[in-house]
């Protein structure tokens, strides 16, 4: 079987499978076992496949079948110039997420100090690191299956001397008295009756990744309720919210005292990214 030939039928297998971008997760794989860029395989599309080689590529075309993540399938994603581990033990890192570090990067300007609030895998505070050469992070995550995913990606990267992690909820690992010039956060905020229509992709997250509560704002209301007293003076919070938040988002901000709230849109025009800075 060529690598054309195996294309056009995998594509066709994960169209019936019902797998978003059928043909573009093909070569991606296929790249993957190839040892491949995705590209070079279009220079090699008569190129016959060994038995190995398609011995290795079964077994990951059977898990994309069933809708696992292609992410966790590669075992990596790219997130903001970064190549990022990626496992079931955190939420994957998204295109719509790469947005919030753009806007952190903008505010933080000569600021040298971020609170990653949920890191996850990480990718957060290390994108930040990466992107500002003088800004130390600290991260919290609640769990530390999620946090060892994140001190291997800041190996992985060598941003490992700036950014520290620490376990527990939200704010419970700062000490008091200890502030930030900026504290992100891509929190939980999917209703917790929306998580069962969610994509078969994102059902694969952690639930403590996805489930913000009855309308998906309990986490996002204790963040605006008490990120104030970790900022320093004018400091900025920006998180990420979901489709529809928007409007009650403000409501809370403004009734919690936050001025210069501004909202940064997705690509499909939905408020994605909220900021505001400390009163």
């Amino acid at each position: 079987m060529t690598i054309l030939e195996l294309i056009r039928k995998t594509t066709s297998f994960f169209e019936k499978a019902g797998v978003p971008d059928p043909r573009l997760d093909v070569e991606l794989l296929l790249a993957h076992a190839l040892g491949l860029k995705r590209m070079d395989l279009y220079l090699q599309f008569e190129r016959a496949l060994s038995e190995s080689e398609l011995d290795w590529l079964r077994p990951m075309v059977k898990r994309r079948a069933t809708r696992e993540p292609l992410q966790h399938i590669l075992g990596k994603v790219e997130f903001y110039g970064l190549e990022i581990r990626c496992t079931a033990q955190a939420l994957i890192p998204r295109p719509e997420t790469e947005l919030l570090v753009q806007r952190a990067v903008e505010l933080l300007a000569a600021r040298s100090s971020v609170l990653d609030l949920g890191t996850g895998g990480g990718a957060i505070a290390l994108a930040v690191a990466h992107a500002c050469s003088s800004v130390t992070c600290v991260a919290t995550d609640i769990s530390e299956n999620a946090l060892a995913l994140a001190r291997a990606n800041a190996e992985q990267t060598g941003l490992q001397k700036r950014v520290e992690y620490r376990q527990g909820d939200l704010f419970q690992p700062i000490a008091p008295g200890e502030i930030f010039d900026l504290i992100a956060s891509n929190p939980p905020y999917i209703p917790s009756g929306e998580i069962s229509t969610l994509q078969a992709e994102v059902r694969h997250d952690p639930s403590l990744a996805l489930d913000g509560g009855a309308d998906g704002l309990a986490v996002i209301r204790k963040l605006i309720a008490g990120a104030a007293v970790f900022l320093k003076k004018e400091g900025w919070l920006a998180l990420e919210i979901g489709r529809d938040q928007a409007s009650a988002v403000r409501e809370a901000l403004e009734k919690s005292g936050w001025s210069s709230i501004g909202f940064v849109n997705d690509l499909q025009g939905i408020p994605r990214i909220v900021s505001a800075r400390r009163a």
